[in-house]
């Protein structure tokens, strides 16, 4: 019979406990054990050398290796073999022992001749996804990552038919790109029956949602124009309770001035499960989106996030002004447009250089990214002249001039 162009048949081997032998230790034997310990095989590797990745896990007791040759009665007892060493005579040895002894053997120099071939494969909550393309490889890993990519980022439905358990998925969206959002949080969403969206997340990915889905701007919930936190947490535990599964998409991190926190402790009292997702937090990924490092060597060694959203000299202020302005690294400042005069004026007397280069990144990672470069001492003059307006993060300190020399930039709006 010839098997030149038989298909294979497709199947999933249940390994746990079960005797595997893999002959070389080669680049193949690293590529393939860490699967094979992932589903839980007893796996040997018989080889005289070993690269330093398979030396490794053997040293960790995760395989038992035997530095020697192949030899004849290796293949008692295995119910799978991977024979990949660069000795074609040695192969084709181990291989007609499988043969003789009936387990199946895949071969990496002549895959006509194993009696089963690996897949590539790939893993996205919980499902396993394997790809054989026949003598094709490359086509098989661009297929594979096609599917797994799609599932996890939401873009190839495949919902859970099974029934779910209710609850709240707390999401960082990132600072605004829809693309910068976590895989994670993509999948989430693509999974969602109601998203509890605020202003400042990755709005373009709302528009992807499936028609069924329920989008509730939390700005736009009765309770005034700024829906009340108490408000926002009630909606949540009210979905998820009517058996919905809701995700909260908030930009940046949720526990980076998010609010996070109050949500996921109200959750918490109402007996609701609740996923934190991180995001990329804006104090990062804007001023890296403008070309400003908030560290780089030799001239930054520490950066501090700063919510502005309180005047220095108001009695709710939390923060230690007169100790940031003594620091020598980067300040990052959030919601502070609209008292960053105040706060340069405080910063200045307690010690900060005037000159201090200072950068305003207004609507970061978006199309209406703009940066308005300023010092200290003209931050306040600069943001009004040039109209500046939330959003926005304002990095202080000499890595804005780093920044600027990289991109070969002056000021600019």
């Amino acid at each position: 019979m010839d098997r030149t162009d038989t298909p294979a048949y497709p199947v999933g081997l249940r390994l746990a406990g079960r005797r595997v032998v893999v002959v070389g230790g080669g680049q193949v034997a690293q590529r393939r054990l860490p699967a094979l310990v992932a589903a839980g095989a007893d796996v040997l590797v018989v080889s005289p050398s070993a690269t330093a990745s398979v030396e490794a896990m053997a040293d960790a007791g995760e395989v038992r290796w035997e530095r020697r040759a192949y030899r004849p009665g290796d293949l008692e007892g295995a119910w799978y073999a991977v024979v990949a060493t660069d000795d074609p005579r040695a192969n084709a040895a181990a291989s007609a022992e499988a043969e003789e002894r009936r387990v199946w053997c895949v071969r990496s120099d002549d895959a006509e001749a194993a009696t089963a071939w690996t897949p590539a494969t790939g893993r996205s909550e919980g499902v396993t996804v394997a790809v054989l393309t026949g003598r094709d490889p490359r086509r098989s890993a661009a297929v594979r990552d096609a599917v797994v990519e799609g599932l996890r980022d939401g873009t190839l439905a495949a919902p859970h038919h099974r029934a779910r358990t209710a609850g709240v998925a707390l999401v960082g969206g990132g600072p605004g790109d829809p693309d910068l959002i976590t895989v994670r949080g993509r999948r989430l969403l693509a999974e969602a029956d109601v998203v509890i969206a605020d202003r400042l997340g990755p709005r373009d990915l709302l528009d992807e949602l499936p028609p069924h889905v329920e989008v509730i701007d939390a700005a736009k919930i009765p309770y005034g124009r700024a829906m009340a936190q108490e408000a926002i947490n009630n909606a949540l535990i009210e979905h998820a309770k009517a058996g919905k599964a809701v995700v909260r998409l908030k930009g940046g991190d949720p526990f980076v001035f998010g609010r996070g926190m109050e949500e996921a402790e109200a959750l918490a009292e109402a007996g609701i499960p609740c996923t934190v997702v991180p995001g990329i937090s804006s104090s990062i990924s804007v001023p890296g989106a403008a070309g400003i490092p908030v560290t780089h060597r030799g001239v930054a060694h520490e950066f501090t996030v700063v919510s502005g959203h309180v005047a220095p000299d108001d009695p709710r202020s939390l923060v230690d002004w007169a100790a940031l302005a003594r620091l020598r690294g980067t300040l990052v400042l959030m919601m502070a447009v609209e008292r960053i005069g105040a706060i340069a004026a405080t910063l200045i007397a307690h010690g900060r250089a005037p000159d201090t280069p200072v950068a305003i990144v207004q609507e970061g990672t978006t199309a209406a990214q703009r940066r308005v470069d300023a010092t200290l001492a003209t931050v306040a003059e600069t943001a009004a002249a040039e109209g500046v307006r939330p959003p926005a993060v304002i990095v202080v300190g000499e890595v804005v001039a780093v920044g600027r020399r990289v991109r070969g930039e002056g000021n600019h709006g």
